[in-house]
């Protein structure tokens, strides 16, 4: 009997020390904005890019600001809409997106606080943004649009794709006051002190050729906006050497294999990533492009393996309050591009992709 309670007292102390958060060591850490939630919308692309933009301005300037994210998202999905209904249907109408849609949006139409705006889904009674009844609506009515055998698009659909919008979101403002002054959208986006032609997008994959731009055929990134192409390796010095320079990092890939809701990710320990791997898994579709967050800094575990920080926009979830830590490993196999700015760069990548076209 005494065996058999020293047996379960050990079964029990190995339960409770597996359960126990992983302890990590700071390398590195630049400053973001508080953690966000997106609550029940796919709008990660929208948060995280938004929470870049906010770091690059607490970076450059030094203040706070709460931008808001059911701006880009009202002007985001008429972008979308109208896309979809100029590509005659052979596009994607989905809540998802990139960092593309944000910048795009932003040197569009600009952006406001979060204040200036209705508070997400105040028009239907929820205190957080929840596109469960909303979205549905929206994709039926621009599916609509382009009705089969029709030899052009019902009139004035814009009209009723944005009274959808507006229904649900909220109508953009014209002009608000911020801190005393008046603004309009684009007045207050060119007083953030941000160059937003700044900005770039780095791949890294062997269906293309290095050291070019390539639009990256992923779902969500129908903007059709390229990004350059680089070995995963290079890509993995950008990043280091961008945190380490005082930059945060917006990062796309794929978190549906080994991305826990307690906040990890990490590979097994006999998973060693290459390149050749990455590829074979974007090919197959094991690999997707399905979630868009923060990198801030850099962290090793107890047993000295590095991980990345990470800010997430599923509120103060996970056993670090919103934070992730993304492995290494992790992020070489699974990363489908980083969204950083251009004076990150190394000086001689920064000169090539100039040459290529940026």
């Amino acid at each position: 009997m005494r065996r058999i309670s020293i047996i379960l007292a050990v079964i029990l102390a190995i339960s409770a020390q597996a359960q126990q958060p992983k302890q990590f060591n700071v390398v590195r850490q630049n400053p973001i904005t508080p953690i966000k939630n997106q609550n029940q919308s796919g709008t990660c692309w929208d948060f995280a890019t938004l929470g870049f933009f906010e770091s690059e301005i607490l970076r450059k300037t030094g203040k706070t600001y709460d931008l808001c994210e059911m701006f880009v998202v009202n002007k985001d999905y008429l972008d979308c809409a109208t896309h979809y209904v100029r590509m005659h249907g052979y596009s994607q109408i989905s809540e998802g997106g990139s960092c593309d849609d944000v910048l795009e949006v932003i040197q569009k139409h600009g952006i406001c606080p979060e204040n200036a705006m209705p508070a997400p889904g105040s028009l239907t009674g929820d205190s957080l943004a929840n596109f469960k009844v909303f979205f549905p609506e929206l994709e039926q009515t621009v599916k609509s649009i382009v009705r089969k055998d029709a030899k052009k698009p019902l009139p004035h659909w814009k009209d009723s794709v944005m009274q959808i919008i507006e229904k649900y979101v909220g109508r953009t403002p014209d002009t608000f006051e911020f801190e005393g002054k008046q603004y309009t959208p684009k007045s207050f986006a060119e007083s953030l002190g941000l160059d937003f032609n700044n900005y770039v997008s780095l791949t890294s994959f062997t269906h293309h050729p290095f050291n070019k731009w390539f639009v990256l055929e992923a779902p969500y990134k129908w903007r059709l906006k390229p990004s350059y192409n680089i070995p995963i390796e290079q890509l993995m010095e950008v990043l280091d050497k961008a945190l380490d320079a005082g930059y945060t990092v917006a990062w796309g890939g794929d978190v549906s294999g080994d991305f826990t809701r307690t906040g990890l990710a990490y590979l097994p320990e006999d998973v060693k990533p290459t390149q050749q791997m990455r590829q074979e898994q974007f090919d197959d579709w094991r690999f997707t492009y399905d979630h868009v967050m923060l990198i801030f800094g850099k962290a090793t575990d107890e047993n000295g393996k590095p991980y990345y920080m990470v800010k997430n926009s599923w509120g103060k979830s996970g056993n670090y309050q919103g934070i992730w830590y993304m492995s290494r490993d992790y992020m070489l196999l699974n990363t489908t591009y980083i969204f950083l700015n251009h004076n990150a760069l190394p000086k001689k990548l920064a000169k090539a992709m100039t040459k290529h076209g940026f």
